[in-house]
């Protein structure tokens, strides 16, 4: 990867040898290793059996959760938050659990819409909840560094699995929880 990001600084017409540049298709190679590393991850992995039982049977919600991601088209970042909530049946979720299920598919090369399915699914399979609600917020560099350059555009997405999808009333709980 060095030697591509190397490529990449000659290929717009720089010179590697100037002092600014010496070490950075290291630098940036390390980088880009971390900003992809959620695919060295696995959910079992993230989960740990964090799976605690509960008598709980109300919308469990985490809020703001911030991401980082890479745009698989430009791979350019976008920036955003998550909320995630999910109806509980008989065991919940280590709370860090799920901000790490958020960061390890943020953190592959991705589509918001794509990210924010992968989400939701997961916390399902995980908890095997009644209903999943997950919602993305974020900023997109490919649309305003480039392209359009329309600096305050953002993009919001949303999954509803179960209960989220096929209930009007735990829909409509969620999506004001969200936005308290």
């Amino acid at each position: 990867m060095k030697e591509a990001f190397a490529d990449i600084i000659k290929g717009v017409g720089e010179d590697l040898q100037r002092p600014g540049l010496l070490d950075t298709p290291a630098r940036a190679a390390k980088a880009f290793e971390f900003l992809t590393n959620g695919y060295s991850k696995t959910v079992d992995e993230v989960v740990n059996d964090a799976l605690f039982p509960s008598d709980c049977n109300e919308i469990v919600l985490v809020k703001d959760i911030e991401l980082y991601s890479l745009c698989e088209h430009h791979l350019l970042p976008f920036i955003g938050k998550c909320h995630v909530g999910y109806l509980p049946k008989g065991k919940v979720l280590g709370l860090s659990k799920i901000a790490r299920i958020v960061d390890m598919y943020a953190r592959r090369l991705q589509i918001q819409e794509q990210l924010t399915l992968q989400i939701a699914e997961t916390v399902r399979d995980v908890t095997d909840a009644a209903g999943v609600g997950v919602i993305v917020e974020a900023k997109h560099m490919c649309m305003m560094m480039r392209g359009v350059e329309k600096q305050n555009s953002s993009m919001k997405t949303s999954a509803m699995l179960g209960s989220f999808r096929s209930s009007d009333v735990t829909r409509m709980e969620f999506l004001s929880l969200v936005q308290n």
